[in-house]
């Protein structure tokens, strides 16, 4: 628990003088995919290149087709799906030290925590979580989600951040669960809405004050909440104003990847290419582990409520693995597992994930006919 406690302290430490100081950040280099964007390859490079010329001693990395025209250092890649191979590749290898991209598919257990600047007070407050899930169980993935949130503030040079928690489905169980963690030892500092009310149970008026340094939802509101916070002054398709969907974070994830959206406008662009390599800068990575294990000491996966499962279907053996390339969108989280073992039942081997729009079976493109047609007679579509 100390050397928990010490690398903790010592990551907070650097990051804080960063953000209070100004501090350019040193040796980060972070790669922006360019493919799959609404706007099209100029906008998110217009963003690589804001990003490149506001953050110095930060060198962007762009990944995109031959006929992109810039002056940043470029990978050239003709599809989309490549583009996240060669990102993977660098990342794991070393080349880059983050990452930023759109309609990325995190595994089970990861979720992103995103940042955005409050309207009514001009406050940043972190969003945990926007994309991916942290557990098919609700109240055990908004646990997680605090806990994710908490890691990505403090990776930002926050030491002490608040946490509220937003007034949706499973909140008070949330708010019981990690005020026992705070009694067992974890440390958590907890924020007070702004109503006469107060508590940490936040309402809409928390949200557009920014009352909490991280605002704590299920995925799916999270996500909804990003948009709104990004794109309220455009209509709803042009995303202009924040740091997008944010890191993923996870136990045992061990990648620095911010998610922005196909909307997703230059300003956004660069905004998440600058928390990225904040997230590098403060190292994510190892705080967040560090936080999921300070979590796991104070006896985090004694009060979280176990996934229910279905026995029968867990017994099914799963099929030789096949390369999964197509995506079946459509179900349910909470069933999500119980739909892969379905099709492990029939012999179609499948993988799950989850999308920017939630989650996914994924299987190999000869099998995707027939995994439709059992699910679909399943009535699961």
């Amino acid at each position: 628990m100390e050397q928990v406690k010490k690398l903790i302290a010592e990551v907070l430490n650097e990051a804080a003088e960063v953000i209070a100081t100004g501090r350019a950040l040193k040796n980060i280099r972070v790669g922006i995919t360019l493919l799959g964007s609404e706007h099209g390859v100029l906008e998110v490079l217009k963003g690589a290149e804001m990003a490149a010329q506001n953050l110095p001693g930060v060198e962007v990395v762009v990944i995109g087709p031959e006929d992109a025209e810039t002056n940043l250092t470029k990978v050239v890649v003709s599809e989309e799906k490549e583009s996240h191979k060669v990102m993977e590749k660098m990342l794991d290898a070393g080349e880059l030290t983050a990452a930023v991209t759109m309609h990325y598919n995190f595994p089970i257990g990861t979720s992103t925590v995103g940042l955005v600047v409050t309207p009514a007070r001009g406050r940043k407050m972190f969003i945990a979580t926007t994309t991916g899930t942290s557990s098919p169980d609700r109240v055990e993935g908004m646990v997680k989600n605090a806990l994710y949130g908490i890691a990505a503030a403090k990776a930002y040079g926050i030491k002490n951040p608040t946490v509220g928690i937003l007034n949706v489905d499973g909140a008070r169980q949330v708010e019981r669960i990690l005020k026992e963690l705070q009694n067992r030892g974890y440390s958590i500092a907890f924020s007070e809405s702004k109503r006469v009310d107060g508590g940490v149970v936040m309402r809409g008026n928390d949200l557009l004050a920014g009352t909490p340094d991280v605002m704590v939802c299920d995925s799916l509101t999270g996500n909804l909440l990003i948009k709104i916070f990004s794109a309220y002054t455009t209509g709803g398709s042009y995303e202009a104003l924040g740091y997008g969907y944010g890191p993923g974070i996870g136990e045992g994830f061990n990648k620095i990847i911010n998610i922005i959206s196909r909307a997703s406008g230059a300003p956004v662009i660069a905004g998440a290419i600058e928390y990225a390599a904040a997230m590098a800068q403060g190292r994510l990575v190892e705080v967040a582990q560090a936080e999921i294990a300070a979590a796991k000491k104070a006896g985090l996966l004694d009060l979280v409520k176990p996934v229910e499962k279905n026995e029968a279907v867990e017994e099914v053996k799963m099929p030789p693995k096949k390369p999964v390339a197509k995506e079946i969108a459509g179900i349910d989280v909470l069933e999500l597992e119980n739909v892969q073992k379905l099709l492990w039942q029939h012999g179609i081997y499948a993988e799950t994930g989850m999308g920017c729009t939630g989650p996914i079976v994924l299987v190999a493109p000869d099998d995707l006919s027939q995994a439709l047609k059992v699910l679909k007679e399943n009535k699961v579509l």
